[in-house]
């Protein structure tokens, strides 16, 4: 059975999208984020769900140059950590970016400090974090597979939509996978439409999640969306 981000019914509230899913899966990845932010359990443990989550990404950068800002992201992604390990969820965070093409190096080694501080942190609270592959958006770290050495031995969440975005799925999927997103596009905008309205072969996807052990997570866009999917997958399964 394959997980289900909350994504797809973010327009909602969090109560209302765990409803909606809980006869769809056993295994939903909080969109921790907009609508979907928590720093409680108390809704989720009234659910039998396996959890994990995609830590806030929207208004953090764990390579920013302005050090208040990347302590500040830590903090965040480390609180992030602490309601996820009650519930004994793994987390998927991004990789941080740089503003300027000048400026890549030091903010590198920023996001190096701030993953040896997470990789602390979520050592003290006993949660496992992934570090997802990033679109074709300028200046983000991670969005090819040569990039794959600065995560620094922490698994890696592989965005099957924003490899294809960057044209190099096949070589992340050579990569050892802990999680992966899925979802699908024309190779023009991350637009997460549902398995087979896009132009990525899943086969090798779910080739490399059997032979990994991977987490699967539908991450489209809408609740039908969702149900397409399943149906897709199921049927290259067959």
């Amino acid at each position: 059975m394959y997980g289900i981000s909350t994504f797809c019914l973010h327009q909602h509230p969090l109560a209302h999208a765990l409803e909606e899913l809980s006869s769809r899966t056993n295994l939903v990845e909080i969109m921790d984020d907009g609508p979907h932010h928590i720093e409680s359990t108390d809704l989720l443990e009234s659910f039998p769900f396996r959890y994990t989550f995609h830590a806030p990404s929207r208004g953090v950068n764990i390579a920013s140059l302005l050090e208040p800002i990347r302590r500040a992201s830590v903090e965040v992604i480390g609180n992030c950590f602490d309601v996820a390990g009650e519930v004994g969820a793994s987390v998927v965070i991004h990789p941080g970016y740089f503003a300027w093409e000048q400026e890549r190096e030091p903010a590198l080694r920023q996001m190096e400090r701030s993953i040896r501080e997470l990789a602390q942190r979520a050592s003290e609270g006993g949660v496992t974090f992934y570090i997802e592959n990033m679109g074709n958006w300028n200046y983000f770290f991670l969005r090819d597979p040569s990039e794959l050495g600065i995560i620094d031995g922490v698994g890696l969440a592989l965005d099957v939509g924003h490899a294809h975005l960057n044209h190099c799925l096949p070589g992340f999927l050579e990569a050892s996978i802990s999680h992966v997103h899925i979802h699908d596009n024309d190779g023009s905008e991350d637009s997460h439409l549902p398995v087979g309205r896009g132009t990525i072969d899943f086969l090798p996807v779910l080739r490399a999640i059997r032979r990994d052990n991977a987490v699967p997570v539908i991450e489209v866009a809408t609740l039908e969306g969702t149900d397409e999917s399943i149906r897709a997958l199921d049927r290259l399964q067959e």
